[in-house]
Formats: structure tokens, sequence, C-alpha cells
């Protein structure tokens, strides 16, 4: 049975075929003998490609491993990107590009106390802070350091005033140290642009600060009705969130679980404190020379002896009035001497431990009772009484196994026509050898191309290995573990 064609479908087949009949045969002839053009890749998914064909020549070029995690950074694949950048540490552990590369993908994951550390070394190596401070920034915010994120957007700025994103950021930030003023200051210039990505950001300050009426109405004025649907209830949230989360959830588009709400990682305290020097002078741990003290005596360990009471209480001194004319005084007389004070009383001795046994010592010369049974008595113990059985529980169902588990496999090409990976395919497979001959090819979406897998792998040790076995015959590969709901096709 054939499906219905969409009304939107079916009015535009109805324009086309009202227009053929007036088309000249000729123009028809043209329009059959015309090559169908497939759209090209996005620039980062061309930029991919070029990064592996460069590997696939040179597997351990500094250079080329940088790109190639550049490039997957740029389309959005942290795994691919680390895999890359952790290669590229592999062979020069030291160079700042990979420390500014491991930096990025840590920052785009929320993992900040990294991406902090390794933007640091970055900007020690020699990386131009052009290149760096703005994110550095962000992950000052993403440790609840407002005041050193907002000095680090303000030097990046003054680095580069066309930086819209660091502008953007650093009104988020201003948000959240609850600093409005500077806040539409910040946003000001790039509202006038009509920059949209500055109305989002302005939407995610406003309901930080409380004004979750004004973002609702903003996001639903600026954003498509779907994405603007699933953005409004997050914005109510943003007041309970804290520092950290709110500049997560309004520049990475990451919020915590519903059971995080408010609750800061420990972590992060630790980042931020380091950053702004705290404690770095205080002493820590036993101070040098330290002896260990005597066991108390029992002087000390004796309350106090109560005050003698010939010892009249102290009264409060009224204030100093202005002496009069000197006149002469009594002699004083001589205070009583204060009686010694009696010795303490000793103090009682403990008293003995009660032992369990003794408890119970005199229930052996006790008189027995009578037991001696009548001769209609019943012993009830010798009753069955039928009793219910209790219900049987229900076995608890199993849950529905995913459709598309989440799975380990090791990607050897991308493309953008299936027809074509088919060919790769059968190349790859055929110059990998053993080790390939078990996986089957597959393929699932990646941004506007598609991701040629081998697979599945049962393990990601066996996954490496393969790699591995796949870089000794000239193939580059790398692994990839599909999130579980992700649709994996076979290629046929």
């Amino acid at each position: 049975m054939v499906s219905p064609l969409p009304v939107s479908r079916l009015l535009a087949l109805a324009a086309t075929s009202a227009l053929l009949p007036l088309a000249s045969p000729a123009a028809a002839q043209d329009l059959v003998a015309r090559e169908v053009v497939q759209p090209l890749p996005s620039p980062e998914v061309q930029r991919l490609n070029r990064a592996l064909v460069a590997l696939a020549k040179t597997p351990r070029d500094r250079d080329a491993l940088i790109e190639a995690g550049q490039a997957a950074l740029g389309v959005g694949d942290l795994e691919a990107a680390i895999g890359f950048f952790g290669r590229a540490a592999e062979v020069d552990p030291g160079h700042p590009r990979v420390a500014l590369g491991l930096g990025s993908v840590y920052l785009r994951a929320g993992r900040a106390g990294e991406a902090l550390v390794q933007f640091e070394r970055a900007l020690a190596g020699g990386i131009p802070e052009q290149e760096a401070l703005t994110d550095k920034a962000l992950t000052l915010d993403l440790v609840g350091d407002q005041a050193a994120a907002q000095d680090t957007y303000a030097r990046a700025l003054a680095l580069d005033p066309a930086n819209d994103e660091a502008r953007r950021r650093l009104a988020v930030s201003h948000a959240i140290s609850g600093n409005r003023v500077r806040f539409e200051e910040a946003l000001r210039p790039l509202l006038d642009k009509r920059d949209m990505a500055a109305q989002r950001a302005r939407a995610f300050g406003l309901a930080i600060m409380g004004d979750s009426g004004r973002a609702t109405a903003i996001v639903e004025q600026v954003m498509p009705r779907d994405l603007a649907t699933r953005l409004v209830p997050y914005l109510g949230y943003m007041p309970r969130l804290t520092k950290p989360q709110q500049a997560a959830a309004a520049n990475l588009g990451i919020f915590p679980r519903a059971a995080d709400i408010g609750r800061d990682d420990p972590r992060l305290a630790r980042f931020a404190a380091e950053e702004r020097g705290e404690g770095r002078l205080a002493p820590s741990g036993p101070p040098l020379d330290a002896r260990t003290a005597p066991p108390p005596t029992l002087a000390e360990l004796a309350p106090p002896r109560a005050a003698p009471a010939s010892v009249p209480p102290s009264v409060p001194v009224p204030a100093q009035q202005p002496a009069p004319a000197p006149v002469s005084a009594p002699p004083p007389v001589p205070a009583p001497a204060l009686a010694p004070a009696p010795a303490p009383a000793p103090a009682p001795a403990p008293a003995p431990p009660v032992r369990v046994a003794d408890a119970f010592a005199d229930l052996g010369s006790a008189p027995l009772p009578d037991a001696r049974v009548a001769g209609d008595a019943v012993d009830i113990s010798r009753i069955a009484v039928k009793r219910e059985a209790p219900p049987e529980k229900p076995k608890p169902k199993e849950p529905p196994k995913p459709v598309h588990p989440s799975r380990v496999w090791v990607q050897v090409a991308t493309g953008k026509n299936l027809k074509a990976l088919g060919f790769d395919w059968r190349r790859i497979s055929r110059e990998g050898g053993k080790p390939l001959a078990g996986l089957q090819p597959h393929t699932t979406r990646w941004g506007e191309a598609n991701r040629l897998l081998a697979g599945p792998v049962d393990s990601r040790d066996k996954a490496q290995a393969l790699v591995r076995e796949l870089k000794a015959k000239g193939l580059d590969s790398f692994l990839y573990v599909s999130p579980e709901g992700e649709e994996i096709q076979p290629l046929k």
C-alpha cells in the first residue's frame, strides 16, 4: 500500500507537473541529461577528511594529529578529538598546541578543572593570549571565580575588540554576579547589530537574575517554536542553580541532573582557590620541632576549686568624678588573711564492672514452679494450624532492551555518499586483511556526512588493539563508542 504524501509534497509535485508540459522537448532532454550534483560536506567535515588523508601518510605527524583534533572538535566529536590530541601528546608531550586542544575538549565536556590546567600550560608554553583567554575565562566562570573570569574577558577584549564570543560570555558572567548594569552594557553593542546569539545570552542572563518572564518572552520571540518550547522550562530553574551550574547552562548548554541542582562539585572550589592564590602562604601540617605533649596529670583533669567565701564579689567601678580638695584619709585597715583552701576530697573508687553471669547466679537456688499437667489439658503446641500461604510476589519485568544500545566500533572512513563508502569498505577490508575479517561495515550520520564503522567490537581494549593493527598496515582509524539510541545501520 502506498503511503499518502504530505500536503507540502503534494503541492510541490502539483506545481512541478503543471510546468512540465510548457517545457520544450529540447529542454526536457537537457533536463534528463544533466548530472546530479550532491552538495559538498560542511567545511569542518572537509577539514577532518583532509587531516585523515594526511594521517594515513604519516600517522605520527604531530601537526597532522593536532589538525585532526581541531577538526573533530569543529564537528562536535569530542571523543575523536581527545583521541587525536592524546596521540599528539604521546609524540610531543610538552607542545603548547596539544595543551590548548586538550583544554578546549575538556571545556566543551564540562570538565572545567582539567581545562583550566591545560590552558595555563598552553599560555606558559607561548600560545598567543588571543587564542586562549576567551576559553580560559569561561573555565574560571565554571569554577565559580567570576571576578577573575571578568578580568580575563576584559583582557581578551582589549586584545581583540571584535571578539563577540568573549563579549557575550562577559555579559553572562556579570549576570551571574548580579550586576545588571554591566550585563546590559556588555550586550548593547551586539544587540544593536541584531546578533541572535546575544539575544540568547540576554535571555539566560535575565533568567539567572530572576526575571524569567522577560527571558521567556525573548526566547519565544527570537527562537523557533519547537526550540523555544523545549528551552522555556529550563529558564525557571536558572536562579536555583549554583554559579558554576549557571555558567555551564548559559554558555555550554549543560544542565545538571535534578538531584544536583544547587549542589556544586567540591573539586571546583579547589581550582577556584588556587586561581585566586588563597591559602598559598598559609602554613599547613604540624609545626616544625613539635614535641609530643605529656599526658595530663590528675590535677589538670580535676575540676577547678571554688573561690573562698571570704573574698567579696567584684562590683562595677563607677566613673571617675572630679576630685575635691585633698583631705587626710584614715590609715587603711589591713585585710584579713585568707584561710587556706581545704584539700580536695579523694575521688571515689570506680565500681567494679557488672558481669552478666553474676546477674543470673542466684537463679539456680530459686524453687521451681509446679509443672504438673492436668489430665484434661491440651498441648496446643501439637495442634497444626492451617495458615494461608502468602501470595507469590510477581516477578519483576525485565526492562526492554534498547533498540540501539551503546556499542564499541572502529571508525575507518567518512563520506557523504553511501555507495562510495561501500567501495571504500571493500578496499579497506582487503588491505586490512585478517583483523577486519570477522567485522561487518556499518554507517551512522555525522553532521552532513556519514561514519564508516567496523564492528561492533567486544571491548575498548580490543578496539584499540585493532586500531594499532590497522595502523601497522598503513590504515588510519580510531575508536568510536556510539551512545545509546544512536541509529547504526549496516552498510548494504
